[in-house]
């Protein structure tokens, strides 16, 4: 497979193509960005006769070894400049406007050098140059006394593919079919498929996106050690990579005094590291943000400005995704100041950084792959052309997706198909494949987005629809996991749900197990029933459970029994307090041995007295207890009005009974007429 791979890469990209274990073995010993390494290899290297490329990688290592700067030999270099009069280097070049002197200036990161003036033309030609600098070949001359500094500028050459031939491209795609293909995308940016299953695949190849997608907004959150920040760092010369998070609003959009874009009007890909510590200095920098995440422009003054730089935040979670679904919420990383529900809602993709493995060397591949910079050029290109129509000629989406969700999915879905099938091939299953991606990670957002925003957010079952058979099909996220919670079928007397405000701050699901033994007339509590907060709850269903059982059942003799209280927080949302009424259900339930109805959640409390209260978040409550499986719903009358509140759809899903009073509610709970 790979011998064959290999061949077809040679035959159908002849001189685009390297070894990647040449650029891993060359970057040991050069700190310099992928791209930088595989663009002299690309013009030494790129064949695959032996010799050949034996006497590349020479040529390729006396350059950098010649002409590469290294921070600590930053002195020796300035010497050789000086001592010959001209030379030549390898170098990351930041310019800057010096207003005073009406010059721009370029800083040498490695040679450490500052004030160097540049000639007005280069600023123009290569605007990045402003905005993060790039990697450039230069030859820089020294004359002694001259200012603002002795070194002169003589020549600039960025580092960058000149042109491309898509057409070129696109015949060559067509040597390979999806699979070979994917690893052929894979390989390009240093990885080795065979060590990936298909679903971390998936992710991988998404990750490309925001360089071929115009103003496509992601997040990736996961473990250390996998990689969420290479691509844009070291692989695409076309990215900047944002770290420490710190920036303002002047340098990432428009800066004022200067009247210079930021940029996003100057990279394809602005990607944040580290979002946890994202910080703004500006107080509108959030708003501006959210303004251009929508639609690509924003305003700065009396200035509209638009770009096509897609925002990328990668960030890792420190807890198991398990820990953060029960007590918080998959984008709980980001800064409390961006934890806002219309932030968010501008993303079109989670990708579930946990479900990558860790890099391992063997993570990376030996094999040939495109070199990147000729990679980078082609996701440029393909940033002018749409795929997003795809999706209508076999399928349409589901009555859940709004217009940002269809949006993000189209976005999505056109993205892969762009970087899959750049020559246009792609087959109906090919179209499904992507589309059902795209519905997974966008969903994946909006389940964050019902958490942080309640019910604005409440449809999140994503579904497509086969235009030929016109069949539903749904979608749904690994990690939600969520209908397993209420089980189908009977359960055993005494056992039953409720959806509570749990100590947490949020509604979650509370199982009570409640058993009957011989025994004289105590209540023994066990697991999150001993918490202190609810022996309230547990007192007053116990003194109304023995004060009114004969008007339940004369069968029914408190007395007599022991009852075992078992209470689980089966979503992590801490201990509830208005559990009193499900509690006195279940003792009724356990003392007649009669199950209560399948797939049923009890909602409202009750006093001492047996007055009834209403559901607290009444909306909330019911999307909560849905999408924890539940089919019946037992709601107290007084909070009939409140189902105004909730959208008709969700209202429909239920099998609803409500209850005037405790004892009315034991009997509609076990189905008794």
């Amino acid at each position: 497979m790979n011998h064959d791979l290999n061949h077809k890469l040679n035959y159908a990209f002849p001189g685009k193509v390297v070894r990647k274990d040449l650029t891993q073995s060359i970057k040991e010993g050069a700190n310099v960005p992928v791209y930088v390494l595989e663009y002299l290899l690309g013009m030494y290297c790129a064949t695959n006769d032996d010799l050949a490329i034996q006497e590349g990688v020479g040529r390729v290592k006396k350059i950098l070894s010649d002409n590469y700067v290294r921070p600590d030999e930053a002195e020796k270099v300035k010497s050789k400049i000086r001592e010959l009069g001209r030379y030549t280097i390898i170098d990351r070049v930041t310019v800057k406007l010096n207003e005073k002197a009406d010059i721009y200036q370029a800083e040498l990161m490695s040679l450490g050098v500052s004030g160097i003036q540049v000639d007005p033309d280069y600023v123009l030609k290569y605007e990045k140059l402003l905005a993060g600098g790039i990697w450039c070949i230069l030859r820089i001359t020294y004359e002694a006394g001259s200012l603002p500094s002795p070194f002169v500028l003589e020549e600039l050459k960025p580092i960058q593919m000149p042109a491309i031939d898509m057409q070129e491209l696109f015949e060559g795609r067509r040597f390979f079919n999806r699979e070979e293909w994917m690893d052929v995308l894979l390989r390009s940016v240093g990885l080795e498929p065979t060590a990936f299953e298909e679903n971390a695949k998936w992710h991988l190849i998404a990750r490309m996106i925001p360089l071929i997608e115009n103003n496509y907004n992601s997040c990736e959150l996961g473990p250390r050690s996998t990689g969420k920040s290479h691509l844009y760092k070291e692989v695409s010369p076309n990215a900047v990579l944002i770290s420490g998070g710190q920036t303002t609003v002047a340098n990432l959009f428009y800066n004022l005094s200067q009247r210079q874009v930021g940029l996003v009007g100057l990279w394809d890909v602005v990607a944040f590291d580290e979002v946890a510590g994202i910080n703004f200095k500006d107080k509108d920098a959030i708003q501006i943000m959210k303004d251009y995440m929508n639609s690509g422009s924003f305003a700065r003054g009396k200035v509209e400005i638009t770009g096509s730089a897609s925002m990328v935040f990668v960030g890792n979670i420190d807890q198991s995704v398990e820990v953060l679904q029960k007590t918080s919420h998959l984008l709980s990383p980001f800064p409390t100041s961006m934890i806002d529900a219309a932030f968010f809602d501008r993303f079109h993709a989670y990708i579930p950084g946990w479900e990558i493995p860790k890099f391992y060397p063997q993570s990376f591949t030996k094999q040939y792959g495109m070199i990147v910079d000729y990679l980078a050029e082609w996701f440029r290109e393909m940033r002018k052309r749409t795929f997003a129509d795809s999706i209508e000629k076999h399928f349409r989406l589901g009555n859940n997706l709004n217009q940002r969700d269809t949006t993000a999915v189209r976005k999505t879905v056109s993205g892969l198909l762009k970087l899959l099938f750049p020559d246009g091939s792609h087959t109906k299953e090919d179209v499904r494949d992507c589309l059902v991606y795209a519905l997974k990670v966008r969903r994946r957002i909006k389940e964050q987005l019902k958490k942080i925003g309640g019910m604005e957010f409440y449809a999140v079952h994503f579904s497509y629809i086969d235009q030929e058979t016109l069949e539903e099909h749904f979608v749904s996220v690994p990690e939600m996991g969520g209908t397993s919670l209420i089980p189908d079928g009977p359960s055993a007397p005494g056992h039953a749900f409720s959806v509570q405000l749990g100590d947490g701050g949020l509604q979650g699901v509370y199982r009570i197990e409640l058993q009957a033994a011989q025994g004289n007339g105590k209540l023994v509590r066990t697991g999150l029933a001993n918490h202190t907060s609810l022996s309230d709850a547990a007192r007053v269903a116990f003194t109304y459970f023995k004060a009114n059982s004969n008007r339940i059942s004369g069968t029914i003799f408190p007395e007599g029994s022991d009852y075992l209280l078992h209470l689980s927080d089966l979503q992590g949302t801490g201990a509830a307090r208005a559990l009193a009424l499900p509690l006195f259900i279940s003792l009724c339930s356990a003392a007649l041995g009669r199950s209560i109805q399948s797939q049923m959640v009890i909602l409202g409390d009750m006093t001492v007295g047996g007055t009834i209260t209403r559901v607290e978040n009444f909306a909330t409550t019911l999307q909560v207890a849905f999408d924890a499986g539940a089919k019946r719903i037992l709601i107290p009358m007084s909070s009939a009005v409140d189902i105004a509140s909730v959208p008709p759809e969700l209202f429909a899903k239920f099998q609803v009974s409500f209850y005037s009073d405790p004892v009315d509610a034991v009997f509609k709970a076990l189905g008794v007429q």
